[in-house]
């Protein structure tokens, strides 16, 4: 398997309000940056969606290492709550709906197709790939 190294962050202006997202691959020192944006969304929602575009962009199955500074995103995989939440119809423990169920679907169909281990990083604290996807996802908010 490919060894992919897969870098993301999200951001948004208000929460909920237009939001970006941002991500860099990288593979046997080639890079690819891929970023968007969208109207109305929250940060979450921008943190779901630069990893879950990140494992899209893969065209095979790859052992990535994933960075993100997304607690809710490291800890909704590695602690296994994405999963449970999908076992219990997308409920959480307290019986309260999870939010965003489609991006986790998405996200864990995707992670599926690798052998994906995730780092957590520290936000704006120097990071020099952390940076660079945040300044890509910033660059995407829509502006009103």
């Amino acid at each position: 398997m490919k060894k992919i190294e897969l870098f993301c962050d999200g951001a948004c202006s208000g929460n909920p309000g237009p939001g970006g997202w941002g991500c860099v691959l990288r593979y046997n020192g080639h890079e690819k940056e891929l970023s968007g944006g969208e109207a109305q969304t929250t940060n979450n929602r921008m943190e779901l969606t630069a990893l879950l575009e990140g494992l899209r962009a893969l065209k095979e199955p790859c052992k990535v290492i994933v960075t993100t500074d997304s607690r809710y995103v490291a800890d909704g995989i590695s602690k296994g709550w994405a999963v449970r939440w999908q076992q219990n119809g997308w409920r959480k423990a307290d019986k309260s709906p999870a939010l965003n169920p489609e991006l986790w679907e998405a996200l864990l169909a995707e992670i599926a197709k690798h052998s994906v281990t995730l780092h957590w990083v520290r936000g704006h604290n120097g990071h020099p790939e952390n940076e660079r996807c945040d300044a890509l996802a910033r660059a995407r908010i829509p502006k009103s």
